[in-house]
C-alpha cells in the first residue's frame, strides 16, 4: 500500500515539474526554430548572390558576348566581328612558341565556308629565307612605299644575333621564329615550310612567295600584284631530268610512295596560291621519306617540292620559276652579279623575255623577280629604281 502511495506522488511530482517547464522548452524550441529559419534564409541569399555573380560573369564573358545574334551583315556589324576575331585572321605578333609540328596543324585548318565574314583583300606573302637582315632592303624599301595593305613580309632569318630593323621600315618585327639552316640538307625545306606555315596564318594571304636575299624585283608593286592574284597556277618548275643530277638522285627506298616516275627536279625558289601551300605544310608523307632518303649528293630543296607537285596533281602549276637565274655557268650555283654587271641594258634583256605563258594565253613577260645579287649592286639598283618600278 505503501509502495503505491509513493508511485503515485513521484508521478503527481513528474507531472507538476513538467508544467512548470514546458514555458521553458517552448522558448528554447522557439529560438531554435527562429535561428534555424534565419540561418537558412542567409544561406539561401549568399548562394543566390554566388550564383548571380557567375551567371553575371558567363554572359558577358568574351567566349559567349563573341557569338553574334544575328547575320554577318552592314558595316557597323562587320567591324565588330572582324575585331573579334582579329587574332584569329592575322596574328598580331609573328613570334610565337609553337613547335614545327604544332605550327603545321595550326597552318593546315581550311575554312568550309566560303564566305568570309570580313572584307577580304588578297595579299601576297613575301617570304625572305636569309643569313641576315636583307643587305638590299633599301631597294625592297621603295618597292612596297605606298602598298600597305596589299603586302605582308615574313623572314626566315638562321643567325642568333640579328638587329631589328628601325620601326619605320617594312621589314620591322617581320622575323619568324627561325632555326639554323645547312645548305643542301633537310633544315632548307624545313624553313620554307615553317615560312608557309606562319604566311597560312593570314587567311588574306592568297600568295607566297619564296625569296632570297640576293633577289630583287623586276618591276614595280602594281605589276607583280596584279600578275600573281590573277594567275591561276603556282610557279613551281617540276621536270624529269635523266641526268645523274636528276634520276641519279633516286633512291628505291623511297618506294612504293615515291616512284621513279615520280621523282622531279626543279627550282627552289618557287610561288603557290594558297591552296597548294596548304598542301605542303599538310604533308606528312613525302617529306619523311625524302628526308631520310635524300641526302647529298641529293639536295632535297631541289627535289621535294617538285615531286609533291607532280603527286598530288601538275595541273594546278604553270611548270616554270617566276624567278629568273643565270646558270650559263659550270658549276653547283648559279651566277653572283656585281655592280659592274647591273646596267640598264642586261635588266632590259632579262625583263624582255617573254617565252611563257599566263592563265593559258602567251604572256609579255616571264619573270618577276631575279636573283644573285651581291650587296656591292645596292647603289646601282637604286639608280635604277626609275627604270625599274616607273614602267609597266
Amino acid at each position: 500500500m505503501e509502495q503505491c502511495k509513493m508511485q503515485v506522488f513521484v508521478k503527481r511530482s513528474c507531472i507538476r515539474k513538467l508544467k512548470e517547464s514546458s514555458p521553458q522548452i517552448a522558448v528554447i524550441q522557439i529560438t531554435t526554430t527562429i535561428i534555424f529559419t534565419v540561418s537558412i534564409a542567409f544561406f539561401v541569399v549568399i548562394l543566390g548572390m554566388f550564383v548571380n555573380g557567375r551567371l553575371r560573369k558567363f554572359l558577358v564573358s568574351e567566349d559567349f558576348s563573341s557569338m553574334p545574334n544575328t547575320p554577318f551583315s552592314g558595316t557597323e556589324s562587320s567591324k565588330k566581328v572582324f575585331g573579334e576575331l582579329g587574332d584569329w585572321i592575322a596574328p598580331r605578333e609573328l613570334w610565337h612558341s609553337m613547335s614545327d609540328g604544332e605550327l603545321m596543324w595550326r597552318a593546315s585548318m581550311v575554312p568550309h565556308v566560303k564566305d568570309f565574314p570580313y572584307n577580304r583583300t588578297l595579299k601576297v606573302a613575301f617570304m625572305f629565307m636569309s643569313r641576315q637582315i636583307l643587305p638590299l632592303a633599301p631597294l625592297w624599301e621603295l618597292f612596297f612605299k605606298g602598298h600597305e595593305g596589299f603586302y605582308t613580309i615574313y623572314l626566315h632569318i638562321s643567325s642568333e644575333s640579328v638587329d631589328e630593323p628601325v620601326e619605320s621600315s617594312v621589314f620591322y618585327k617581320r622575323r619568324i621564329p627561325s632555326k639554323p639552316v645547312e645548305w643542301g640538307r633537310a633544315t632548307m625545306v624545313d624553313a620554307e615550310r615553317r615560312l608557309l606555315a606562319n604566311a597560312l596564318l593570314d587567311f588574306s594571304n592568297e600568295r607566297f612567295i619564296l625569296l632570297s636575299e640576293s633577289c630583287i624585283p623586276l618591276f614595280n608593286f602594281t605589276t607583280i600584284y596584279k600578275y600573281l592574284i590573277n594567275s591561276k597556277h603556282s610557279y613551281v618548275g617540276s621536270f624529269d631530268d635523266p641526268r645523274n643530277v636528276g634520276r641519279g638522285r633516286y633512291n628505291k627506298r623511297m618506294a612504293p610512295s615515291i616512284l621513279l616516275s615520280d621523282w622531279r627536279k626543279g627550282n627552289q625558289w618557287f610561288e603557290v596560291h594558297r591552296k597548294l601551300a596548304i598542301e605542303v605544310v599538310s604533308d606528312v608523307t613525302l617529306y619523311p621519306i625524302l628526308r631520310d632518303h635524300c641526302r647529298p649528293p641529293c639536295y632535297m630543296d631541289e627535289h621535294y617540292l617538285a615531286t609533291l607537285v607532280t603527286k598530288i596533281g601538275s595541273n594546278s602549276s604553270s611548270n616554270r620559276s617566276i624567278t629568273w637565274v643565270d646558270w650559263s655557268r659550270p658549276g653547283s650555283h648559279p651566277t653572283m652579279f656585281v655592280r659592274k654587271d647591273v646596267t640598264e641594258g642586261f635588266l632590259s634583256r632579262v625583263r624582255g623575255q617573254s617565252d611563257c605563258f599566263l592563265n593559258d594565253v602567251p604572256g609579255s613577260f616571264c619573270f618577276l623577280f631575279a636573283r644573285k645579287f651581291h650587296p656591292n649592286t645596292l647603289e646601282p639598283l637604286l639608280r635604277m629604281v626609275p627604270f625599274l618600278f616607273g614602267g609597266k
